[in-house]
């Protein structure tokens, strides 16, 4: 053991170094699933900025120092509240906001968020087949982003109102009728954010035949 460890100390400390650094200061995070189409499709993969909001020690959930604020209308990747698992969504509401949704529009604080539509597109669900999606731009505050609702499903479009606690953040899906978000599992602690996710590193056509999609390679994840 030893003299394997010898031979290979400058691999191992690569290895431990690399490792710190995922944890610490820049991460990549694939996307598998629906929730945040029309900006985030399957098989893109995202850089997330672990230095965006705090300083944390390696492995660990524990803040050394604040580097900046979460915003209304970020896209971030945190460990889910009630299971652990590693999600990707976008904070709806901050510490002190006073959040409710009627029939899919979203209100902040009595203020009713504004909608434009963009226009149409389609997602395929195992079970219903291809659905109609209506795409919108939702402007909440100082937020400006794209969303997608899918009509013909049977969604929570009503809830709240809910007060978000101090240190924690509400978080929606930008595929509103097809995401699991805080209207599941409650509100985030700010402990558990991961960091920002800025951009698409890579992207590939995962429910299709595998090519690549160049012309999303270093898009901003809000435009």
């Amino acid at each position: 053991m030893k003299e394997a460890f010898r031979a290979n100390k400058g691999f191992i400390a690569f290895l431990l170094l690399f490792g710190i650094f995922r944890t610490a200061v820049a991460d990549w995070n694939p996307i598998p699933s629906a929730s945040m189409r029309p900006n985030l499709l399957e098989g893109d993969v995202v850089f997330v900025n672990r230095l965006a909001y705090d300083v944390k020690i390696p492995l660990t959930d524990i803040s050394l120092a604040r580097t900046g604020e979460p915003r209304r209308g970020d896209v971030v990747t945190f460990s889910s509240p009630k299971d652990g698992t590693r999600l990707i969504k976008c904070i709806a509401a901050l510490p002190g906001d006073t959040v409710e949704m009627r029939g899919e529009r979203l209100l902040i604080n009595g203020r009713q968020a504004d909608y434009t539509v963009l226009g149409n597109g389609t997602e395929h669900i195992a079970a219903l087949g291809d659905l109609a999606a209506l795409h919108l731009r939702e402007r909440s505050g100082d937020a400006d982003y794209r969303i997608q609702v899918l009509p013909q499903v049977r969604a929570m479009r009503d809830f709240g109102p809910v007060t978000v606690p101090r240190d924690s953040y509400l978080m929606l899906g930008d595929n509103r009728d097809n995401s699991g978000d805080s209207r599941v599992f409650g509100t985030v602690p700010r402990a558990l954010l991961i960091g920002r996710a800025e951009r698409v590193l890579v992207s590939a056509d995962i429910l299709g035949n595998w090519a690549p999609r160049t012309d999303r390679i270093g898009m901003s994840l809000r435009q």
